[in-house]
């Protein structure tokens, strides 16, 4: 668990329904970030309508079709036959998907750090040291991002 991330959103009160979007933007950047990772166009195209939910170009009827959608496309990921790891880093991105669509915002950073540890390796996972480029990056994005929202409350208000 990235527990500098968790500090960060229990501190911002990230659940509160005023973040709704943050949540979204948040999510949405984690698994941008493990785009290459995934297998199935249809992960691919959740995000994408993630995506352009994001910049106005899709309606919350479509991000809650897609939410429906992801939920069946990442429950049915194949896993792994391999021991490598690699298709478990897929699953794990397939899921940040998911969580990212249904803004869950930690969920989808936990997924997607498993699937940058996973593409290392399956090894890799028992390491904590793998995670922490990954984690810093969480907590940086986030950090940003509550920062844009806070400029953006102050020149509305």
């Amino acid at each position: 668990m990235n527990t500098e991330l968790h500090r960060l959103a229990k501190a911002a009160d990230l659940d509160a329904q005023a973040h709704a979007l943050l949540r979204l933007r948040f999510g949405h950047a984690c698994a941008q970030r493990m785009r290459h990772l995934l297998e199935s166009p249809d992960a691919v195209e959740g995000l994408d309508t993630l995506g352009a939910f994001l910049e106005g170009k899709a309606d919350s009827a479509a991000l809650a079709l897609t939410e429906q959608r992801m939920a069946v496309v990442a429950g049915s990921h194949p896993g792994s036959r391999s021991i490598d790891g690699t298709a478990h880093a897929a699953v794990s991105a397939t899921y940040a998907v998911y969580q990212a669509v249904a803004g869950r915002a930690l969920q989808a950073a936990e997924y997607a750090a498993y699937a940058t540890v996973y593409a290392y390796g399956a090894y890799a996972i028992n390491d904590p040291d793998a995670f922490t480029e990954e984690f810093a990056w969480q907590v940086s994005t986030l950090d940003r991002l509550l920062r844009e929202e806070q400029l953006l409350s102050m020149r509305a208000g």
